[in-house]
Order: structure tokens, then C-alpha cells, then sequence
């Protein structure tokens, strides 16, 4: 009888554990932190620099300087597919993705698109919630993309519910814009809602490749601090294109401070 009640006490413990993600994640993102900062004075003795070790110093910076730029914008003088235009939507001619090539004999003007998606994402019953995506792409170069999660958790045994938002602005660069493949970052800022009111500088990765029948695979990674805390999102999702529309199924997972979401999407969008 003893070791009955143990088992059913420590089950019990462990799905209230369970169910508390949210409730950790705000507290960890609103708690001081309790490092302290300890400030060791050293005393040593400066060396003049000659000046061949200024002149190494101004090449080394050239050098970095060169490297970060070409990997993060790309060289508009050799690499033509940095001037692919921008698609009305993905396939609308059948063959191309987010971008098509660019032709000198067909220049066209730069298309204006809107990118709209909403997701629903499901963990369990008592854990689940809504993405909603809004990406604007004023030509080929460049777009800016706002994030909004709405997490809902409810406690299996008082029926109490709590939940969290998170709001991301990005500033996106596609570095590779090929017909069936496309490469990017972002910059920008998270924010969480609620009880947090906090926000942390983000960056991340985007990837999304267009094998054909209608068919794209999006990849993308956001990482970002809050309270020394990371607060990070992951998904990957298949999608089916049907004209300016498209339905896609996936997953996506979520860092808030020390818990980890796992969720399934299921959503769609439109291309205006």
C-alpha cells in the first residue's frame, strides 16, 4: 500500500513539474541576476608599439573587414544572382522559388510582396499556441519580418492557465538568392511580454529550398538573451505552394530561459 501511494505521490510530482514551463521561463527571465561583478585592478607596464606592428594591425583589419563584408552582403560585381528578382509568389511561373533569374533582355520593375503566415503549434492538450509570421519585402534585397508567439499552458489538476507572448522584429538579408534555393540572416530584437516586459538583441539563419511539385523546405534559427537567459527559436516545416497560397506542416522548437518547448505547426499563409 505504501509503495502504491509512492508511486502515484511521485507521479503526481512530476506531471505538476510538467506543467509549470512557462511559469519557470518568466521567473528565470525576470530574476536579478546574482553575479556579481568583481573588478580586479592589474598594473603592467605599456610597451611602445613599433610601427611594424601597426602596420600588421591596419592589414589584419582590411583582411576581417573584407572577410565579414563579401560573407555577409556579397560581391555585387561578380555574383549575379544577387540581383534575381523577386517573385509574385513561389512557382507562380512553375518553376521558381522566392527568386528568379535576373535577365537583362526582361527587366522588369521591382515587385512589392507581402508575406502572411499563421500557425497553430501543439505540444499536449495543456500545451500549445499560435505563430503568427508577417515578412515585407519592398524589392529583391532586403525584407523585414515580425515574429508573434502566443504560448497557453494549463495545469492538468486546478485547471489554473498561464500564458506568455513573444514579439521579434528582424531586419533580413538573403546572401544567396538562386531560383530553387535561398540563404539568409537576421538582426533584430525579441521581446517578452506579460510579466517579463523585457527585450534582448537576436540574430539568426534562414534557409528555404524549392525542389519542385509545388513542394519548399524552410529552415530557421533565432538566437538572442534575456537576463543572461537565452531565448531561442527553431523550426522546420515542409510546404505545399498553390498559387499565392500555401499550407505547411511542421515542427518548431523553442529555448525560453531553461525550459524547452517542442511543438508540431499545422498552418498556412498567403502571398499579396
Amino acid at each position: 500500500m505504501k509503495k502504491k501511494m509512492f508511486l502515484l505521490l511521485l507521479l503526481s510530482c512530476s506531471m505538476t513539474f510538467a506543467q509549470d514551463k512557462i511559469e519557470k521561463s518568466k521567473k528565470a527571465l525576470t530574476q536579478e541576476s546574482s553575479a556579481k561583478n568583481n573588478t580586479t585592478t592589474s598594473t603592467s607596464s605599456r610597451n611602445t608599439q613599433s610601427s611594424e606592428s601597426g602596420i600588421f594591425t591596419e592589414v589584419a583589419f582590411k583582411i576581417a573587414f573584407g572577410v565579414v563584408y563579401y560573407s555577409m552582403l556579397g560581391d555585387y560585381q561578380h555574383e549575379n544572382h544577387l540581383y534575381s528578382n523577386l517573385s509574385m509568389y513561389p512557382y507562380y511561373n512553375g518553376k521558381s522559388g522566392n527568386f528568379e533569374k535576373y535577365a537583362t533582355d526582361t527587366i522588369k520593375e521591382n515587385e512589392f510582396r507581402l508575406d502572411l503566415e499563421d500557425e497553430f503549434i501543439y505540444n499536449n492538450q495543456n500545451l500549445l499556441g499560435n505563430h503568427l509570421k508577417v515578412k515585407i519585402r519592398p524589392f529583391q534585397y532586403f525584407y523585414l519580418q515580425a515574429d508573434y508567439h502566443h504560448l497557453y499552458e494549463k495545469d492538468a489538476f486546478d485547471g489554473s492557465t498561464n500564458s506568455l507572448s513573444l514579439y521579434q522584429f528582424n531586419f533580413a538579408y538573403d546572401r544567396i538568392r538562386f531560383e530553387k534555393f535561398n540563404l539568409g540572416w537576421t538582426l533584430g530584437a525579441v521581446y517578452v511580454a506579460n510579466d517579463v516586459q523585457k527585450a534582448g538583441f537576436s540574430y539568426g539563419l534562414n534557409a528555404e529550398y524549392f525542389m519542385g511539385n509545388h513542394i519548399s523546405f524552410l529552415g530557421s534559427a533565432k538566437w538572442s538573451k534575456i537576463n543572461s537567459q537565452p531565448v531561442n527559436f527553431f523550426e522546420f516545416k515542409p510546404k505545399y505552394h498553390l498559387n499565392n497560397y500555401f499550407f505547411s506542416i511542421g515542427f518548431e522548437h523553442l529555448k525560453i530561459a531553461q525550459p524547452t518547448y517542442n511543438f508540431i505547426s499545422l498552418g498556412g499563409g498567403i502571398y499579396f
